[in-house]
C-alpha cells in the first residue's frame, strides 16, 4: 500500500468512527437540543472525512464532486442545526434538567411577535 492509501484508510476509519459516535449521540442523547448538537458536529466530520478519502483516491471530476459534497455539509449543517433548534425553542421543547428559572422564554420573540 502507498502512503496515499494509508491516509486514505486512516480517514475512512476516523470517518467511521465519528459516524458512529454521532449516531450514538442521536440514540442516547436526553433532549433535541443535545441530539442535535451531536448528529451535526460529528456527522459532519464523518462525512467530511469519508468524502475526503474518496477524493484522495479517485481522480478527475469524482474529486471536484467529493469538495463540493464537503463544502454543502460544511455550510448547511450549522444553519439546519440553527432553524432546528430555534424551532424547538419556540415550540417550548423542554431542556433536560430544566428548572423554571433556567431560562427566560419571554425574552426571546419571533419578529413577528408570536411565540
Amino acid at each position: 500500500m502507498t502512503l496515499l492509501e494509508w491516509i486514505a484508510a486512516a480517514l475512512l476509519v476516523g470517518g467511521g468512527f465519528f459516524s458512529l459516535i454521532a449516531a450514538l449521540g442521536v440514540v442516547r442523547m436526553q433532549d433535541v437540543y443535545i441530539r442535535m448538537h451531536a448528529s451535526t458536529k460529528a456527522g459532519t466530520l464523518g462525512v467530511g472525512m469519508i468524502a475526503g478519502a474518496v477524493a484522495l483516491l479517485t481522480s478527475g471530476e469524482s474529486v471536484a464532486k467529493e469538495i463540493v459534497i464537503i463544502l454543502f455539509l460544511l455550510f448547511t449543517a450549522p444553519i439546519g442545526a440553527h432553524v432546528i433548534a430555534r424551532a424547538a425553542f419556540q415550540s417550548r421543547v423542554p431542556l433536560w434538567g430544566e428548572k423554571p428559572e433556567d431560562i427566560n422564554r419571554d425574552n426571546f420573540k419571533c419578529e413577528n411577535g408570536q411565540d
